[in-house]
């Protein structure tokens, strides 16, 4: 049988230095678990050289850099390292696996909460796909990657995230939360087919119509949101929040987002055991 690639012997290089095999560890905090923060090269070496290394180096230092991190080492570093695993490991006709990722220097997609002062919000460069394309119905950490991307380039700009479009280019959603609009008393937001129908969305669409609140789901295109009045997002870190503004686009938090920021913060804490 075959051994388990974490219990095989050698060594690999791991943050500028070789480590035995089994100690080459993802800590699961690691943003490139949760949001597929990650980039990598698959590489051959034929009788001890490596086909086109420094290509290679170079292509993974651009990779992580189009998805906004930087990797501390030169391609000349890199293909050091490699050699160097080659080498160590006796290895002279090989696959060769870089690999870098963010680390767990920061876990959020979303902005933190600044509540009824409304967060300011840029337009994302990159859109939602097709659900033809991908798994859109899916919580996972590969749909993440252009949100973790939009959200950096909003904060660069002052901003505290960024609402993206779909691939039609209608409103979606925020990077890690959904999104209402308000107009002449009625709740209007993006069906969410290729995006997540998100839980504290659906709680809170319940929430205002307990209260009477017309809720419609539909196709809502970017010129319309001169016309709204109120806007705010919803997340399980966001919770309820106020927006201000979005790119051009501005809003006043009025009474049905503070209404159903309360609704919500009484509806998620424990309530009192009865008398």
């Amino acid at each position: 049988m075959e051994q388990p690639f974490d219990k095989r012997d050698g060594c690999i290089w791991y943050d500028g230095r070789l480590v035995p095999w089994s100690d080459a560890t993802l800590h699961v905090l690691s943003h490139g678990l949760h949001y597929a923060s990650c980039v990598f090269e698959g590489e051959r070496a034929y009788g001890g050289a490596i086909f086109r290394s420094t290509a290679h180096s170079e292509r993974l230092r651009q990779s992580a850099e189009l998805l906004d991190f930087e990797i501390p080492y030169s391609a000349a570093e890199i293909d050091a390292a490699k050699h160097l695993v080659l080498e160590r490991n006796g290895q002279t006709d090989a696959y060769v696996r870089p690999v870098a990722w963010r680390g767990s220097e920061m876990m959020g997609v979303s902005a933190h909460a600044q509540r009824l002062k409304g967060l300011r919000l840029d337009l994302a460069q990159y859109r939602r796909p097709d659900p033809a394309t991908i798994p859109a119905k899916a919580k996972a950490a590969g749909l993440y990657m252009i949100c973790t991307i939009s959200k950096h380039q909003a904060e660069r700009k002052g901003y505290a995230d960024a609402m993206m479009l779909d691939w039609r280019g209608l409103v979606a959603e925020c990077t890690g939360a959904n999104i209402f609009f308000i107009q002449n008393g009625r709740i209007h937001t993006p069906t969410p087919d290729c995006f997540l129908d998100g839980i504290t969305r659906q709680t809170v669409m319940e929430l205002a119509r307990r209260r009477g609140i017309e809720v419609i789901e539909r196709r809502i295109s970017p010129d319309e949101l001169k016309n709204f009045s109120e806007c705010f997002i919803t997340g399980t870190a966001a919770e309820v929040t106020p927006v201000a503004e979005i790119a051009d686009w501005r809003f006043k938090p009025g009474s049905i987002s503070k209404q159903l920021m309360e609704d919500y913060s009484a509806e998620v804490q424990p309530k009192a055991a009865a008398a």
